[in-house]
């Protein structure tokens, strides 16, 4: 195996075995030598990757970032629910996103600030924007403060869902939160077409699964 192959895997094992860990039993309760363990790498392995317990945590903050990309759609809108449904789908089988969730949620030793909830208000702020430019919002409605309630509003909704059920039922809290929202916020001729219903994941799943075609096969 080449090296930078075999440095990119024992990073990828060293970030799972950290989240892993966090995830169980939180930043405090987690030791770089409990991440060693489950990961069966040597100390130096770890630190050539991550001087500190403190750049493990980060790098499973940061896990998140591109997880904030908004999916294409021709409907802002619509763009902006199924950001929050991809989200809350892989919220429930990602390890290392929960442990990034956990980290930005705990009072602990390590605190990442705002950071996390600054990333995703500004990725659904950027979609409620071109969904007022395109006509879709109505007029009253002010993309940023509707981005702050609509992140606060899922944080609460997944630390409810995980405390009673481990996260099996957050897809339904997540659209009930939309269906209670959009008849404020959308254009009455947009809203009927919104999907907010469980299925939309699969759908979307579904069409990520499907691979893109071959320059050759284009046209």
């Amino acid at each position: 195996m080449p090296r930078q192959e075999r440095a990119l895997r024992t990073r990828a094992l060293l970030l799972r075995s950290a989240a892993e860990c966090i995830k169980e039993h939180g930043y405090d309760g987690s030791s770089t030598t409990d991440v060693l363990r489950r990961a069966g790498v040597t100390r130096g392995a770890l630190y050539f990757h991550f001087p500190s317990k403190e750049a493990l945590a980060d790098a499973i903050v940061e896990y998140q970032m591109p997880l904030l990309r908004p999916l294409p759609g021709d409907s802002s809108l619509q763009s902006a629910i199924d950001l929050t449904l991809s989200y809350a789908r892989m919220l429930q089988n990602d390890v290392i996103l929960q442990a990034a969730v956990r980290l930005a949620t705990e009072e602990t030793s390590y605190q990442p600030g705002t950071r996390p909830y600054l990333w995703s208000q500004q990725s659904v702020a950027d979609l409620l924007c071109q969904a007022r430019n395109k006509g879709e919002l109505l007029p009253h409605t002010d993309p940023d403060e509707i981005a702050v309630l609509i992140v606060g509003a899922f944080t609460g909704i997944q630390l409810l869902s995980q405390l009673s059920c481990g996260r099996t039922d957050l897809l339904f809290r997540v659209c009930v939160l939309w269906r209670a929202l959009l008849p404020g916020i959308a254009a009455p001729g947009l809203l009927l077409r919104l999907r907010t219903d469980e299925r939309r994941v699969e759908e979307l799943e579904q069409a990520e699964a499907v691979p893109a075609p071959a320059l050759h096969d284009v046209g």
